[in-house]
């Protein structure tokens, strides 16, 4: 039997987060086995519990409390419900900090100073507490005060002006993502701090202030195209469900639907031009190398749409795959849970719940041979482990007195 412990045994988070980039990295920090103490207002608790519908469903059928907003990124955690703006309250709070190993918020900058829960304050009482603020916009410049939204920085950052379909073409215009990938990236980068600041307090014995934001963290989300921008002066546009520098990776049409093609080299192009039945756009000089084709990307493109609307979607699918070259369908969210491939990687995880028998969530991606992810706990009703939390602190007289 295996007696290694989850990595983060032991480590205890007092995370005053909600919604969704501070709650993303508490969630990937309860997986690796910290002990995150969700701190929530009374009566409401996070914003997103009442984000719905959906939600989930008791074992009569009746709607829960807890939409499936909430559910997504909250499992494997305790809550307690605190007023913080109450003399009491965040003098609780204080004394749970004493006793913790991190803690993560993500109120506006400052505003947890009037309630004596900034760093400085914290610092005084535990120097070895790893302090976390994620904000829209930082701690400093002008816009430090600004509130920060994933959409809105979506388009503030760029990304949607990268995204969406040519302005030439029917339906251009700039886009969104799907889900909240300013928040969600955000959340996977305060992750990667305070595992960084964890592995240094092994040395110096000391906490440390992180400072995580929205707009820092979308600006360097867009990769290449950043590096698209700062080497050539060219301002990278929208392609769509194209890419900028290589062709043909994009989506095309069959009969009956859509498929990705996503050929990356020029062996690859020539393997997909014998499994297309057209050996002869391998040999024609416009379109040989990567360059050409991207300098020939329309005539290419148009060529390739007519040839691939002569049969379906699957049937391309399998010639294509037979010959390696790069492609997939495009699933909706059924069709993904229903891909042998996600079943066999236990995608779907399943959890007791107090309330409604059993709550579905999403496996963690991290894989460890010895100490794998546990999925212990079911996303917690509000104030669900107060009690349990004040007594194991010694504090169930706190706000008595």
């Amino acid at each position: 039997m295996n007696t290694r412990k989850p990595p983060l045994d032991g480590v205890k988070v007092l995370d005053l987060t909600r919604v969704l980039a501070g709650p993303w990295c508490t969630q990937n920090l309860a997986d690796l086995g910290a002990d995150i103490i969700k701190v929530e207002r009374p009566e409401t608790g996070d914003d997103t519990r009442a984000w719905g519908p959906p939600f989930l469903k008791d074992e009569q059928g009746k709607n829960t409390t807890e939409a499936a907003y909430y559910l997504s990124t909250n499992r494997n955690k305790r809550s307690i419900a605190i007023d913080i703006a109450s003399p009491k309250g965040s003098a609780l709070v204080r004394e749970l900090a004493k006793s913790c190993d991190i803690f993560i918020e993500n109120f506006k900058v400052g505003g947890l100073k009037k309630y004596g829960l900034d760093y400085e304050s914290l610092k005084a009482i535990n120097p070895k507490l790893i302090y976390c603020s994620i904000t829209g916009f930082g701690q400093t410049g002008s816009m430090a005060q600004d509130p920060g939204y994933d959409f809105i920085i979506q388009g503030m950052g760029g990304l949607m002006s990268i995204t969406g379909e040519r302005d030439d073409l029917p339906g251009g215009g700039p886009q969104k993502a799907g889900v909240a990938v300013t928040d969600l990236m955000t959340g996977m980068y305060a992750t990667v701090a305070i595992l960084g600041a964890l592995h240094e307090r092994h040395r110096s014995g000391l906490g440390q202030y992180l400072d995580i934001a929205l707009l820092d963290s979308h600006v360097a989300l867009l990769a290449n195209q950043n590096l698209n921008y700062m080497t050539s002066g060219n301002i990278p546009p929208r392609y769509g469900n194209a890419h900028l520098n290589i062709v043909p990776y994009q989506v095309f049409p069959a009969n009956d639907g859509h498929l990705i093609v996503a050929v990356g080299n020029d062996k690859q192009y020539r393997d997909f031009c014998q499994a297309i039945n057209h050996p002869e756009l391998a040999q024609d000089e416009r379109f040989i190398t990567n360059p050409s084709r991207l300098a020939h990307r329309d005539l290419l493109v148009g060529i390739l749409t007519d040839i691939l609307k002569t049969d379906t979607r699957d049937n391309w699918l399998n010639k294509l795959n037979a010959a390696k070259v790069p492609c997939g369908p495009i699933n909706n969210i059924k069709q993904v849970f229903d891909m042998p491939q996600v079943q066999a990687r236990e995608m779907w995880q399943t959890l007791p719940h107090p309330t409604a028998g059993t709550v579905p969530t999403v496996a963690s991606p991290m894989r460890f041979s010895d100490t794998p992810i546990q999925y212990k706990k079911h996303p917690p009703l509000l104030g669900e482990h107060t009690d349990e939390i004040l007594k194991e602190f010694n504090l169930q007289d706190f706000l008595n007195n």
